[in-house]
């Protein structure tokens, strides 16, 4: 039995709302203006009235982005050699909010940047997923990395044994958004972000421990 890391794949693998926003320009002509609060209220409509799209016209663009546009979406630097390392000691599941639909596309395009892991696709929030798999997978050490502070708040609430580290590769949206409270860490890096996940497999005990 080994270690498990669980971890979120848009912004934290794979580079995501740079690409959205540049299709929003290109085929809808909207701008979104990256960290400038939730999706919806960050879009605005060129060409009349600069009010925020709708939340459920918002839903539709992001329906229409995934998985139509998925490859459009780059890798994070170093991420895969990182999930590479760590893979040879822990065991790796990447948990996605997308619709079902979207599991097989999304299982593509990692395989296609060198990540072939389990891929569960998510709706809602993380933490009952999360307290599932790691009821699934026995090991008393889980690592969860999400970008979202919304999702970290999930864990602490489903799974508090779980270390949890707060990572956004996206440059733009990292400055604009503070640490997650509910994280044990903070960091925006692969490189760093492996050395932090590995010392915690190392120490065999769970958070709080």
């Amino acid at each position: 039995m080994r270690p498990l890391l669980i971890t979120d794949c848009d912004e934290v693998l794979l580079h995501m709302v740079k690409h959205f926003r540049t299709w929003l320009d290109e085929t809808h002509a909207i701008d979104f203006r990256i960290g400038a609060g939730d999706f919806a209220t960050s879009m605005t409509r060129r060409g009349g009235a600069a009010e925020p799209i709708p939340q459920t016209e918002m839903w539709d663009l992001l329906g229409g982005f995934f998985p139509g546009e998925m490859a459009r979406q780059t890798l994070v630097p170093h991420a895969a050699e990182a999930l590479g390392r760590l893979a040879e000691v822990a065991d790796i599941v990447v948990l996605t909010n997308l619709q079902d639909a979207c599991r097989q596309p999304r299982i593509d395009q990692l395989a296609a940047f060198g990540i072939a892991h389990r891929v569960e696709c998510n709706q809602g929030g993380k933490g009952a997923p999360v307290a599932r798999l790691v009821e699934e997978h026995g090991h008393p050490v889980t690592v969860f990395v999400d970008d979202l502070a919304v999702h970290h708040d999930s864990v602490a609430k489903h799974a508090p044994g779980v270390h949890r580290l707060h990572m956004i590769s996206e440059p733009e949206l990292a400055a604009a958004t503070p640490p997650a409270p509910s994280a044990h860490a903070r960091i925006d890096d692969w490189q760093e972000a492996e050395t932090w996940i590995a010392a915690r497999f190392a120490g065999g005990t769970p958070a709080g421990a």
